[in-house]
């Protein structure tokens, strides 16, 4: 009797021992953007060309960042803005895609984000008139965090 509820737990024990193991997407990727009364600073002027010089999480610093391979998917963005105008503004975005933020005021720091597919973008401050537009290129790298600690 003892051994048969020994063979039973076993049995229960066993699971399938293939697990599927898809590639994450990675977080998304951060955009600087200075508008002064002169021009709009984008930095970094490129993004997707290749594996981040840095990540997000210092502890994955070294830890290689695999592409997301066949994905054709628009890159997760997030634009973190600095007003230095005396004006309200709104960012805008034109390329492949068109994007908007809320607005960005006097003096004042903003955020938005948006989805990019590959491409070459004008990113300007409507509000801010004589402002020279930034320029910003997608590239079509996408980066799996499958190799990312801490992420969720």
């Amino acid at each position: 009797m003892a051994g048969l509820v020994v063979a039973a737990l076993l049995v229960a024990g066993c699971g399938e021992s293939r697990h599927a193991n898809e590639q994450r997407p990675s977080p998304s990727t951060r955009i600087s953007i200075r508008v002064s009364p002169k021009e709009v600073i984008v930095q970094p002027l490129s993004v997707a060309t290749g594996p981040e010089k840095t990540q997000q999480i210092p502890q994955n610093q070294n830890d290689p960042q695999p592409p997301i391979r066949r994905s054709k998917a628009p890159l997760d963005l997030v634009f973190v803005i600095t007003n230095q105008t005396e004006n309200d503004l709104h960012l805008r975005i034109r390329g492949t895609k068109e994007a908007e933020s809320g607005t960005v005021y006097a003096g004042g720091p903003g955020n938005f984000q948006t989805s990019l597919p590959t491409g070459s973008y004008v990113i300007s401050a409507a509000g801010v008139p004589g402002a020279k537009a930034g320029h910003l290129t997608v590239g079509s790298y996408r980066a799996s965090s499958q190799n990312d600690v801490l992420l969720p």
